[in-house]
């Protein structure tokens, strides 16, 4: 069963546990106003209070673009004179982003600029269309990096790199971003939608409690020593014991069948 709600810039469908988020402002190139930072705080942080049937985030824009950036046009009377509280604000909606307990994936087809970037990387996989372009395209606006940028992009290329995307804020193709580990994958255009379902229908197949688990250790790694990171797969180890989902992924591996997880 698929069903699809819509809000002012997104529309949100949900179907076989896949819940697909699309940023719907095509004739901006997606670019983020306030009424969709608003809508994309409300979305990611609804998805830790939903039931076990949402397994996996897709996170994508729509028109053939994923997401141009902030829409610098667009600042809300709500932050005017307050600069400091608007981008705490999108600070809000970013930390929202990489709090989500399911699997993300961000299916970048055109441009990801700018925030729209950096969205993408706030997911766990990205996947790009082979005609996909990458910009941290703030220096040419006047602003330093935002939206996690600065803490995602080193642990992801390394430092030198990262300073050399920030502050040259070249655009880079799709083949680039993958030669330096910004993506997971390129795929051609015409096979994007195909190769993401697939990797979603995959998560969603996986069991959801291990997954998330596994997703926040190696979130906080970097913030770790070894005997607390061994310490802390311990933990979630025990977690998993427990649960009835590895008792069916035992229980399927003696009987040679398919696991079937549901989260408990």
């Amino acid at each position: 069963m698929i069903i699809v709600r819509r809000v002012e810039t997104l529309q949100i469908e949900r179907a076989g546990g896949i819940v697909t988020i699309t940023l719907d402002r095509p004739e901006k190139k997606n670019a983020i106003n306030d009424v969709m930072w608003n809508e994309l705080l409300e979305t990611f942080r609804a998805l830790n209070e939903t039931t076990d049937e949402d397994r996996v985030v897709v996170i994508t824009g729509a028109g053939g673009e994923f997401c141009s950036g902030a829409d610098l046009g667009g600042a809300g009377a709500q932050f005017e004179g307050n600069g400091l509280a608007r981008m705490r604000h999108i600070g809000d909606v970013c930390i929202a982003l990489h709090s989500i307990q399911q699997p993300t994936i961000a299916k970048v087809v055109g441009v990801a600029a700018g925030a729209g970037l950096n969205l993408a990387l706030g997911c766990d996989l990205v996947v790009a269309s082979d005609d996909a372009r990458f910009s941290e395209i703030f220096a040419r606006r006047g602003l330093t990096v935002d939206f996690g940028g600065s803490w995602v992009l080193p642990r992801l290329i390394g430092l030198h790199k990262a300073k050399e995307l920030v502050l040259l804020a070249d655009i880079i193709d799709a083949k680039e971003a993958m030669d330096i580990g910004l993506v997971n994958r390129v795929v051609p255009a015409s096979n994007i939608d195909t190769f993401v379902d697939d990797w979603a229908k995959r998560l969603a197949a996986g069991p959801p409690l291990a997954l998330s688990m596994s997703k926040r250790l190696l979130d906080s790694s970097a913030s770790m020593s070894l005997p607390q990171a061994v310490e802390a797969e311990a933990q979630a180890q025990n977690v998993n014991f427990a649960s009835a989902d590895t008792a069916e992924a035992l229980a399927a591996f003696v009987e040679k069948r398919e696991p079937r997880f549901t989260g408990g």
